[in-house]
């Protein structure tokens, strides 16, 4: 699963972008990759190693959820991963 988000304000000067990917490793465990930055920046990342997918499904959708709080909108989401 994949999502990316963006949140534009031009009153506050604010583009920034959010991605959060979660794949499989060879070993059977997931990895939850998640990705910010300014809009036209590679921006930072940070990666998470879990354990079992439900735990790994559940990241993305929870993190979604309190970025579009913040104002934030899915401009990608898709089952499977990147293209």
């Amino acid at each position: 699963m994949s999502v990316r988000m963006t949140r534009i304000d031009r009153e506050k000067n604010m583009a920034r972008w959010y991605e959060i990917d979660v794949q499989p490793t060879l070993f059977g465990e997931y990895t939850v990759e998640r990705h910010w930055g300014r809009i036209g920046y590679s921006g930072q990342s940070k990666t998470f190693w879990l354990n079992d997918e439900p735990t790994a499904d559940q990241m993305p959708k929870s993190v979604s959820a309190i970025k579009a709080r913040r104002g934030y909108v899915t401009t990608r989401s898709m089952a499977g991963g990147s293209p």
